[in-house]
């Protein structure tokens, strides 16, 4: 029971947040500028999750040649500019993650 409770209020608290924002956002209309900023969010929030992953791995800087995120994403980044294949991308970028920690153990 305590864990529908815990459930149910915080989709309540979630949805007590945002929804004033959202009725709020549908009666005016916003800038043109505030519509090109937006159009920035996603590359942002992808990049906080993805940055810590590869050049903090261990919570420390760590640009070590044992840093196989870090060389799998740059051969990632340089396959995704090449071929601007997506699954290409993350196929061949977990392939080189795969091998790079099978020749540079931790």
């Amino acid at each position: 029971m305590n864990e529908w409770l815990l459930i149910s209020g915080m989709a309540l608290a979630t949805f007590a947040t945002r929804y004033p924002v959202l009725v709020w956002l549908s009666r005016t209309s916003l800038p043109p500028s505030v519509f090109r900023a937006l159009k920035f969010v996603p590359a942002s929030v992808l990049s906080a999750i993805i940055f810590p992953a590869v050049f903090l791995p261990g919570g420390e800087l760590a640009l070590r040649l044992n840093n196989a995120p870090l060389f799998a994403g740059l051969i990632a980044v340089f396959i995704a500019w090449r071929s601007r294949n997506l699954l290409l991308t993350i196929l061949l970028g977990m392939a080189a993650l795969w091998t790079w920690r099978a020749i540079f153990p931790l």
